[in-house]
């Protein structure tokens, strides 16, 4: 079980904060499976990696974009770790819609490349800015919204997982992220992240 007991600082400073203090009850609700192992959340980096990143993040998160070449840098270096980009659409409309295109991507086999043309992307868009951006990534728009319409249930309950586990470990905001048994809210540099999945992989 994950709980209050179990996480950690992942970082230290203003960075990063663990945050568990005012939802003990929902926390303890949650098992590493249902954080690590959602049969629908799309998984990178070494599907059979010995420790999972989980990140909570926002197409139009300015700080989700700008630090996302560095979590996908430390991913890749290590070459061991599974990650796991959970979408936590918290900044309106466009950001549900985003989200939506990019797991019916997933549906069709393009989710890595729908998910990093959006997080190329200036922070603030419309559905139009997703819409062209896909487009411009080679993909067919056409395609991405027959299934999101035909897996209209799988994509919403999905995202209502996300939101409930957000909820529950207390996320304020985006990027948040859980490394093994850690939590941290806020931006990671790449020392702190290599460094929270050390401690994972030692705990």
């Amino acid at each position: 079980m994950l709980n209050r007991r179990y996480f950690l600082m992942a970082a230290t400073g203003g960075a990063a904060a663990a945050v568990l203090a005012s939802r003990p009850g929902l926390a303890q609700q949650l098992t590493q499976n249902e954080v690590f192992h959602d049969p629908d959340a799309p998984v990178l980096g070494n599907p059979k990696g010995d420790v999972t990143v989980v990140e909570f993040f926002d197409y139009q998160c300015p700080y989700c974009k700008k630090t996302h070449p560095d979590v996908k840098s430390v991913v890749a270096e290590d070459g061991n770790v599974r990650l796991i980009m959970k979408d936590w659409p918290v900044f309106g409309d466009a950001s549900v819609f985003a989200a939506q295109a990019v797991l019916g991507a997933n549906e069709i086999g393009a989710y890595e490349k729908a998910m990093e043309a959006l997080m190329a992307t200036p922070a603030a868009l419309s559905e139009d800015d997703v819409k062209k951006t896909l487009t411009s990534a080679g993909l067919d728009v056409s395609k991405i919204a027959d299934a999101v319409r035909q897996n209209d249930k799988k994509i919403s309950d999905l995202l209502t997982r996300n939101y409930n586990q957000a909820l529950a470990l207390n996320f304020r905001g985006t990027p948040s992220f859980v490394v093994g048994r850690a939590i941290a809210s806020g931006v990671l540099s790449k020392d702190q992240l290599r460094d929270a999945i050390k401690q994972a992989r030692a705990a």
